[in-house]
């Protein structure tokens, strides 16, 4: 399920917690601050919630690639200078992660990677699940009054810029274009309409 989705049903965004490089995890509280009874609430996520002993429920998702399609374009305002363009300056860290982003398109078109079918359950690499793991905040903070959109960006950039350079979206070498590089690619189309940055530096 999409946080979209999970939302949905518990009436809030849930939270996600941890890393997510074994399980996607989210947590919520959403039965107490609705004074509905816990169990009830996780039945309706059918089997996907646990009850844990402080009334929180504790929501796994087999299959967190699948939030990439639901993610919607944030409007930031880029704050940062554009100078110096080093990893010291986040403005840099942040534009250099959209710039990324959009030449994964170009070169995905340009490789022939498909456009689909889009297989989320092979955003399985820790690189991967790392940015899915951000990108997972975004209901929640969309709905914050103070959802402190700069750390959230450079957060959302440091993690693309791993699976960026570990765990390639387009074919290397000789290799063909395979589904995985079509799930990475859909990957990024999701973190190119969070980053703020031109399409190229």
């Amino acid at each position: 399920m999409t946080p979209e989705q999970l939302a949905e049903v518990l009436g809030e965004p849930p939270v996600p917690e941890g890393t997510w490089e074994r399980e996607a995890v989210y947590v919520s509280a959403a039965a107490l601050r609705r004074g509905l009874p816990p169990a009830s609430l996780a039945a309706r996520l059918r089997g996907a919630a646990q009850v844990l002993d402080n009334g929180f429920l504790r929501i796994v998702v087999e299959v967190p690639g699948v939030l990439v399609d639901s993610v919607e374009p944030v409007d930031v305002p880029d704050l940062w200078p554009d100078f110096p363009r080093t990893w010291a300056n986040p403005g840099f860290v942040v534009r250099y992660g959209h710039v990324r982003a959009a030449a994964v398109q170009r070169w995905a078109h340009d490789l022939g990677v498909p456009a689909g079918p889009f297989q989320p359950e092979l955003l399985a690499d820790p690189r991967d699940r790392a940015v899915l793991r951000v990108l997972a905040e975004l209901p929640g903070r969309r709905l914050s009054r103070a959802p402190g959109w700069e750390t959230y960006l450079v957060r959302l950039a440091t993690a693309y810029h791993d699976a960026h350079e570990l765990a390639p979206a387009v074919p290397v070498g000789d290799d063909p274009p395979a589904p995985l590089h079509t799930a990475r690619v859909r990957l990024a189309a999701a973190v190119l309409k969070v980053l703020p940055g031109p399409e190229r530096l």
